[in-house]
């Protein structure tokens, strides 16, 4: 044994053991994430107990799970309700600490096996799959309203004389929560082996490196620079203009959601949206000044220009880091790649990766009441909130600026001292 472990780096286990590690770290690192988010935006005052259960049903929908919300107003009265948003704050803590925890046994290594690799997933995934499935059963939770209670005191004495009370609730999609949940491990597990030079590939694999990673890796590092960009901007709003509370549950829930949707709409792109009713986007208050009052309301540079000027900034936001990720991509593949390679991986990896801000970002939320049928009630009764790209125009935008942006970056990175080919233990 002493023989065989000689001739290579001692590597860290990764059994059984090592992986209920990961899966508990990423389960208590998201967990905390949301319960604080959750209390700044005032849940720990929710009724019956109710906080856990809502910090579960946050960190199902954190994971691509589905939670479904029921409506019960007696038999006099019908309801309404649904709502799609995943809190991203929470996904990517979750995927941070999940995939350091996936890569760190797998350290110092420059080749690892398929069957290795695979092995050691499993073990994560089938923990993981468990946790999943306590989640969502444990996320459920029923409410009751008054209708006096929303501001409707008319309608409270209604509610009395005909025994009407609104009940309003939550619960999951088991089989929906366990597919999505279990695919979004698998992506943030490939990815982690897409961005780290340092983990092991198999070696049917190592060709691929040299045109993925640095491109995976840019990208990974071009979201997590609009998130920190973010987080100052809001802890200095929240020390200078007040609403530290509000503030805080925005960079604990909702970050990247507002700053990967501001990183599409400085290229260019255009968000559809309404806001209408009790909803509203927290913040900045811009947003909803532009969604609110409209059937359909487009969200892009000219309409936000139209009540704060300041926003034509974000286009200068975005060339500077796309052109800093296109710097380091460029930096950290082969020297002898050319310009025009760079611009076409750049685009590449732009565009797959505003595909996605598109997917995960997108917002839906309705509530309404009808009493005896007669439509839907209105005032705080009822309301709408839907936000949602135009996803060609968003793509070819990105490859677009990707090209371009590449293609500069590739320029700048002959300037510097090079690293040469990415080599096959992952060091280049």
């Amino acid at each position: 044994m002493s023989a065989a472990t000689s001739s290579r780096p001692a590597v860290a286990a990764h059994g059984w053991v090592q992986a209920l590690a990961v899966v508990l770290a990423g389960l208590v690192a998201m967990g905390v994430v949301a319960a604080l988010g959750l209390w700044a935006a005032g849940a720990g005052e929710l009724p019956d107990n109710a906080f856990p259960r809502v910090v579960a049903a946050t960190m199902v929908t954190a994971v691509g799970g589905t939670v479904e919300l029921s409506g019960n107003a007696g038999g006099l009265a019908e309801s309404d309700a649904g709502l799609t948003v995943i809190p991203l704050s929470v996904t990517l803590t979750g995927a941070l600490v999940l995939a350091a925890g996936f890569l760190w046994p797998l350290r110092h290594r420059a080749v690892a096996g398929a069957g290795e690799l695979a092995g050691w997933a499993v073990r994560i995934a089938v923990l993981w799959l468990a946790a999943l499935l306590a989640l969502a059963f444990s996320a459920r939770q029923t409410f009751s309203l008054s209708l006096s209670d929303l501001g409707q005191e008319e309608l409270g004495d209604l509610g009395d004389l005909f025994g009407i009370s609104p009940e309003v609730g939550f619960t999951t999609d088991v089989p929906a929560t366990v597919f999505f949940g279990l695919l979004w491990l698998a992506g943030v597990l490939v990815l982690a082996l897409l961005v780290s030079r340092g983990a092991p590939l198999p070696g049917r694999l190592l060709r691929f490196q040299e045109s993925v990673r640095p491109a995976a890796y840019a990208m990974v590092l071009l979201l997590l620079a609009y998130v920190g960009l973010g987080v100052v901007i809001g802890l200095v709003v929240a020390a200078t203009r007040g609403h530290a509370a509000e503030t805080l549950a925005v960079i604990l829930l909702g970050m990247p959601n507002l700053v990967w949707l501001a990183l599409t709409i400085g290229l260019g792109a255009t968000w559809n949206g309404r806001v209408d009713g009790p909803f509203g986007l927290p913040m900045p208050h811009v947003l909803d000044e532009v969604l609110r009052g409209k059937e359909v309301a487009e969200l892009n540079l000219g309409t936000l220009a139209e009540h704060d000027g300041r926003v034509w900034w974000l286009v200068a936001v975005d060339a500077v880091l796309l052109l800093a990720a296109a710097f380091v991509m460029a930096r950290r593949s082969p020297a002898r790649m050319r310009a025009w390679q760079h611009a076409v991986h750049m685009a590449v990896a732009l565009a797959l990766t505003v595909l996605m801000i598109c997917l995960v970002g997108r917002i839906s939320a309705h509530y309404g009441l009808s009493v005896l049928g007669i439509g839907d009630l209105g005032g705080d009764l009822a309301g709408e909130l839907f936000l949602r790209p135009e996803v060609w125009t968003a793509l070819g935008l990105a490859l677009l600026w990707g090209l371009v942006a590449g293609f500069l970056g590739g320029l700048l990175a002959r300037r510097v001292r090079h690293r040469g080919g990415v080599q096959a233990g992952g060091e280049g």
